[in-house]
């Protein structure tokens, strides 16, 4: 079918476009901070938005879809626990799953329940920054959890990154894509953050690019020390939380292309193994990224003991040679009258010429041997 064959083309990125204004769109001009967290309330029917004159709530949206069919769409932005009750109790979701969807800072995962699936995606964001720093923040997440019924999507975002509104637009600018129902919705939801995660990975890639090259890069002499360290380290606590977010996410993705479930449209279906390839592609670069950068970090901690080795040598070298004046002066400072050559009028240049004499041996030794 010409509608699967361009499914993943539809959920791709591309240049926004806006609802019209008789589309009955909600998010169009809502701000995600403002006092209600429902951004968007839609009814789908035949893969369409069914235009309102003013925004559904949750209940005359269900009211529709149980008198006419489709699919409700809700899209909420960090709700309370007050906030989400109702919609809960409209819904028929799982108390359990309502309550992590409220408290948030979930792990990767999906759930089943009699009627509903519970998907939890941990977005992320690549921070841009002039240069990268032991305090710069390199990945920021967030969370995006889809209730998935058969009659009814909701997705609740938190943080501040990670809209789905763009993802929205696109869907509905392809009908024969919703015809499918909230699977494709579900699909098009992980896409996008898989999409995501794809991009941050490259992005992640030339940052650890560029302090590879800084730390085997010749000429490091003059470099302050552990400058690299606290810089290495960030990046491996960043790639840590960007791994917390791609890990846990395989085993949901297979199982949603693999088990066969009556809330996911077999066609549907199909294209989770691509989600679920793509994901696997990025967790091996993820866990490459990490491997690489305990390397890094190793090899940057070796570079810094070998220079301390080489001042230290330097040091006990010039010890040396100024143990010999040392030496010399003092036993001629002892002040006794039976001592060699002290009477003597050449015994003071000839104790200064065998002090500086034997200091040049000892330096001309200590550089040939590559101490100084």
């Amino acid at each position: 079918m010409s509608m699967i064959r361009d499914l993943r083309a539809a959920v791709r990125p591309s240049s926004r476009v806006p609802l019209r204004k008789d589309s009955g769109a909600y998010d169009a001009t809502r701000d995600p901070a403002s006092a209600s967290a429902v951004i968007d309330c839609a009814v789908y029917r035949d893969g369409r938005r069914v235009r309102t004159e003013a925004p559904l709530s949750p209940h005359e949206a269900m009211r529709r879809v149980r008198r006419d069919g489709g699919f409700v769409w809700m899209g909420l932005h960090e709700p309370t626990e007050d906030e989400f009750a109702g919609i809960a109790r409209e819904f028929g979701l799982h108390p359990l799953a309502v309550e992590d969807a409220v408290v948030a800072h979930q792990r990767p995962k999906l759930e089943r329940y009699d009627d509903s699936l519970f998907t939890v995606f941990k977005t992320v964001h690549y921070v841009d920054h002039d240069e990268l720093t032991a305090n710069s923040e390199v990945v920021e997440s967030g969370e995006v959890m889809c209730f998935t019924g058969r009659d009814f999507v909701i997705t609740v975002r938190h943080g501040g990154k990670g809209s789905l509104r763009a993802l929205r637009h696109r869907l509905q600018d392809d009908p024969e894509l919703l015809l499918k129902g909230p699977s494709a919705v579900l699909h098009a939801i992980a896409d996008h953050v898989v999409d995501g995660y794809i991009a941050v990975a490259d992005a992640v890639q030339d940052d650890i690019d560029e302090v590879e090259t800084e730390v085997f890069s010749p000429g490091r002499k003059g470099s302050p020390r552990g400058t690299d360290a606290g810089r290495i380290y960030q990046l491996k606590r960043e790639v840590l939380e960007f791994k917390r977010a791609v890990s846990p996410l395989l085993r949901p993705m297979q199982l949603l292309s693999e088990r066969p479930m009556r809330l996911v449209d077999p066609d549907i279906q199909k294209y989770f193994r691509d989600v679920a390839d793509h994901l696997a592609r990025v967790q091996e670069q993820v866990i490459g990224f990490d491997e690489l950068l305990n390397s890094i970090l190793q090899a940057n901690l070796a570079q810094a003991s070998v220079a301390q080795n080489e001042d230290m040598r330097k040091i006990t070298s010039w010890a040396a040679i100024v143990a010999v004046p040392t030496m010399m002066c003092g036993v001629y400072g002892m002040n006794f009258d039976h001592m060699p050559e002290l009477h003597w009028r050449f015994g003071y240049p000839m104790v200064l010429g065998v002090t500086v004499a034997i200091c040049f041996g000892i330096h001309r030794t200590l550089k040939r041997n590559g101490w100084l």
